[in-house]
């Protein structure tokens, strides 16, 4: 059974924003964008990702990725 991935990560260091930085640009907590950089996240809104899409610069195929 496949899974999706959060390469959240790996675009943050592209970047060079800590993960501090960016939950305050998000709004989000700090525990939460844990949550979601370590793959425990069951969900995630879509207001959410295209928060982290405008400051990262990137599409949500870059943070996403479904592996088999």
């Amino acid at each position: 059974m496949g899974k999706i991935v959060v390469n959240l990560d790996v675009v943050m260091a592209q970047r060079k924003i800590s993960a501090g930085a960016l939950a305050e640009k998000v709004g989000i907590t700090p525990a939460n964008l844990s949550i979601l950089k370590n793959n425990k996240a069951k969900a995630i809104r879509f207001s959410t990702l295209e928060e982290l899409c405008r400051i990262l610069e990137c599409q949500p195929g870059d943070i996403l990725e479904y592996k088999e």
